[in-house]
């Protein structure tokens, strides 16, 4: 486990001095980020069952960002998440990316330093992404968890024999109006030896839908962005209309 925390720690200081996308302003590397989402839906699962507040924090320069993002559930004490991640943008093209997720526990008295292999409650993934381009504006997304709070994987007698290594991937296409996605679980757990698998049951599509986005106008010098999205999981069998805007 320390040498993951060394690298991750490496990673995310070099983020923070040497920061973001080769696509943004580099006169505004830092960028703060709300959203007010009806539903918090990630990866085809509903987190919370209650409209969301999102903020974020990303800072960016030659190529790198380095940034932390978090969701806030309105039923407290429901689901609460504290992310960091790092990404390296290659020609604006392709992404690669270290995220730290977190789901404290408002209930209890968490400690976000545990990062003990058996106790943490922090879930390590390494993710690869093709961004698209102008002519095909198909994006190719795949993540693996590393490290942590992933699903187990269960010996003959279900002692632990490690994580599950919980894989998803996804790709999306943009039209001009919306775009149109599809997410895969690439785990099978083996259930007749009582795993759960982290996104799903068995391999299979868990995330299908549309996005459609719209800036409103509200005054000649200010619009808001609003987004909305239908969204299923064919293997939970469940269905969501999400949306939300952005300050």
């Amino acid at each position: 486990m320390n040498k993951y925390l060394l690298l991750l720690f490496i990673a995310l200081q070099g983020g923070l001095l040497y920061g973001q996308q080769d696509s943004v302003d580099t006169k505004h590397p830092l960028s703060i980020t709300l959203d007010l989402m009806s539903r918090y839906v990630w990866r085809g699962t509903d987190y919370g069952g209650s409209p969301s507040i999102q903020p974020g924090i990303s800072y960016s320069l030659a190529g790198f960002t380095f940034g932390t993002w978090g969701a806030y559930t309105t039923n407290n004490p429901g689901v609460q998440e504290v992310d960091l991640f790092l990404s390296y943008s290659i020609k604006n093209m392709f992404s690669l990316t270290v995220t730290d997720y977190f789901f404290p526990d408002e209930g209890s008295n968490y400690n976000y330093f545990e990062y003990g292999e058996i106790r943490t409650g922090h879930v390590l993934e390494g993710s690869l992404s093709f961004d698209g381009t102008d002519k095909l504006p198909l994006s190719i997304f795949v993540a693996t968890n590393f490290y942590g709070a992933d699903a187990q994987r269960l010996n003959a007698d279900s002692t632990s024999a490690g994580i599950q290594y919980s894989t998803y991937a996804e790709a999306a296409y943009t039209f001009k109006y919306f775009n149109v996605f599809m997410g895969f679980n690439l785990t099978y757990p083996d259930t007749e030896r009582g795993e759960i698998g982290y996104y799903g049951t068995s391999i299979g599509v868990i995330n299908l839908g549309l996005t459609a986005s719209k800036k409103i106008r509200i005054t000649d010098k200010f619009s808001l962005p609003v987004t909305a999205s239908i969204i299923t999981n064919p293997q939970a069998e469940k269905i969501y209309l999400v949306a939300g805007f952005s300050f």
